[in-house]
Formats: structure tokens, sequence, C-alpha cells
């Protein structure tokens, strides 16, 4: 097992530590919106851009614009994040374990947690940190970096989403 911290260094931009060393970054490049520039620590930088006229399903893209990853919210609420690192399929569910704690999970096909995910809301600048532990089964995957920046990413989302429906609800009342 292993932990992770994600400092939010302003609104948009969520830096990726371990043991105070940054692994990588996700920028969001405009406010409210969903498009981001992932720059692993060695320097490689990706693109997440909505796809389709929804914009619902989200993919990573690399400089040659080959799709890596990509993720969409499913009907149930959790979120379906298909990948092609490594040169191999692996289908990977982030969902909210549970509302009250508002912890997330990032689960393989079978079910086996792969990553939990802790929000913690700073009042003194009104963003997110995170912290995020892994498990060992989690720990042998070669793009760990990558998977992580995505999960934030698709956290973020997630609480986007939400916060968007309950908005909505309350606006209705």
């Amino acid at each position: 097992m292993a932990e992770y911290q994600v400092k939010s260094m302003e609104s948009r931009t969520f830096r990726l530590l371990t043991e105070g060393a940054a692994l990588g970054e996700l920028h969001y490049t405009e406010w409210f919106s969903f498009k981001a520039v992932l720059t692993l620590a060695d320097g490689t930088s990706l693109r997440a851009e909505p796809k389709g006229f929804w914009g619902t399903t989200i993919e990573l893209k690399n400089q040659e614009a080959s799709v890596l990853l990509s993720f969409k919210m499913h009907w149930n609420g959790n979120i379906v994040l298909k990948s092609r690192l490594g040169g191999e399929g692996r289908a990977l569910v982030l969902k909210n374990q549970s509302v009250l704690k508002n912890t997330y999970v990032l689960q393989d096909k079978h079910g086996q947690e792969l990553l939990t995910i802790q929000p913690d809301f700073k009042w003194s600048n009104a963003n997110y940190d995170y912290t995020i532990h892994s498990t060992g089964l989690f720990e042998t995957f070669e793009d760990k970096q990558l998977i992580l920046l995505t999960a934030i990413h698709c956290t973020n989302y997630y609480m986007t989403v939400s916060a968007g429906a309950v908005a909505t609800m309350v606006a209705a009342t």
C-alpha cells in the first residue's frame, strides 16, 4: 500500500505528490471545463478532452492524438474508465463509496479495490485537496501516475456533476 497526496495549487491545478516528491500535475485549461492537461514528472504531457455533442465522454490523448483512456458517467452514477495504457485493455470503475463520508473508490472490473480517494475541502482557498490510499494490486500497475491523475479528474467530474444535480433540485423547489 502507498499513500499519495493531491494538493490544489490554485483553483484549476492539482499536484500529485508522494512523500513530498511531485509525480505529476492536472491542470484545467478553463474554468468549469472538463478539458485538462496532465503532465507527468518526466515531462510527458497528455490532453483530456470531452468527446461528442454533449461532451459526456472524456478522452485522454497523447501528443499523437491516440486515445489512451476514456471515461464517462454510467446511468447508475459510477464512472466507467476504459484504459488502453500499457497496450492492454483494462476496465475500471470509480464510485462514491459513501455519501456521508464523501469517499470515492476505484475498482477493477472484478470489484477489487485499487484506490480510496478522500477529498478534503480547504475553506481557506475554497478548493479540494485529496488523500489517496492504494492497494498492493494497484502498485503493480505500470502507469500508476497517469491513472492517479485521471482518478482525480474523475473525482472532480463526479463532484461537479453531483453538485449540479443538487443545485437543480434545490432551484426546482
